[in-house]
């Protein structure tokens, strides 16, 4: 299981990156995320290849509906040429009101059009890398010309890995069919990853003749630790807002049904239509706040994170702020009780 790191999503990543990407990759995270949520997801990835040498840099995850797959895969192509191949595309579909609402963009048939989105872009970067004309006519998506003056040309790297952000069986099993990775929301568990993420990504697999085993499984998880009752405290309540907040979300809700949740997901929604936020996390039981987040002394934490996950997740990023420079012998404890053999 590899350990990587994903840039907080309150934090200003033009500001920090630098310092962030470096500190990374000197205590040996396997992989460096950037969200997209209040600032973009490409452009920070640019100075963290400035400032970084191995380790992989990649979107986590740049929403796709809100741009033509010939903006993404432009923008994509040049950031795996400048990353000299450790870059890696992740895509997201987020929620029809976002996407309906915040970006005036089109929604219908999410996993259709992400299948779409996928085939159009691969369709684009081999175009590109030389390998006959674009002429791609999907049902979403249609792309038949490129001149030699938008043509960006050839680069050493063109086999741009693609991981797919899901909850949901759909996008889990076209991750499978599909997609070189898919990314499990941080609203997960030990068994919704064993009784329904796993399987549909190796329906899809099958459905492509693939092995299961090539779509790699990462998840950022929920944790609760700390030296001192106090600071394990604060962080158990963070963590019940953050689960109060992702169930509310009804794409979500199938997570909380594989438990027998359904109706806390229900009243979590109404509250949050009244945003009544400061009442949902009352909701949280201890034993879902157990279910959705590992908790664990800082020295045990990497243990009981591959006893939760092993076989289940190929790569792990905790919710939980990575600093530089602090708690740093916490970090390299984890990549080092996670990465070993």
């Amino acid at each position: 299981m590899l350990l990587d790191v994903t840039v907080p999503v309150d934090a200003n990543p033009l500001r920090m990156v630098a310092s962030l990407a470096r500190g990374a990759e000197d205590l040996g995270f396997a992989a460096f995320w950037t969200p997209e949520t209040g600032h973009n997801g490409f452009l920070p990835l640019v100075l963290a290849a400035k400032h970084t040498q191995k380790i992989t840099l990649g979107t986590a995850v740049a929403i796709a509906f809100p741009r033509s797959p010939m903006i993404t895969a432009q923008v994509a192509w040049d950031l795996a040429s400048f990353c000299e191949g450790r870059f890696v595309l992740g895509l997201g579909t987020q929620v029809r009101a976002h996407i309906e609402r915040r970006f005036s963009a089109d929604f219908d048939q999410p996993v259709a059009r992400m299948r779409d989105y996928i085939g159009a872009l691969r369709a684009i970067w081999t175009c590109w890398q030389g390998n006959g004309q674009l002429n791609y006519r999907g049902p979403f998506y249609q792309h038949t010309l490129m001149t030699p003056f938008f043509n960006p040309g050839r680069i050493d790297h063109p086999n741009i890995p693609i991981y797919l952000a899901g909850v949901n069986a759909g996008l889990a099993q076209l991750a499978g069919e599909v997609c070189n990775g898919f990314h499990a929301h941080p609203l997960n568990s030990a068994k919704y990853l064993r009784e329904v993420l796993r399987p549909q990504i190796a329906a899809g697999a099958a459905l492509a003749g693939r092995d299961p085993a090539a779509c790699v499984v990462a998840g950022s998880t929920f944790v609760i630790t700390g030296s001192d009752a106090a600071s394990r405290e604060k962080l158990r309540a963070f963590v019940r807002n953050q689960i109060a907040f992702y169930g509310s979300t009804p794409s979500y809700r199938p997570v909380l049904a594989c438990h027998g949740w359904e109706a806390v997901g229900e009243e979590l929604s109404q509250l949050a239509s009244k945003q009544q936020w400061d009442v949902m996390s009352k909701l949280i039981s201890d034993e879902m706040l157990a279910t959705f987040a590992v908790e664990a002394e800082p020295e045990a934490l990497g243990v009981a994170l591959r006893d939760r996950f092993d076989g289940l997740l190929d790569r792990v990023s905790l919710y939980l702020p990575f600093v530089p420079g602090q708690m740093d012998s916490f970090w390299r404890n984890l990549v080092h009780v996670l990465h070993a053999e």
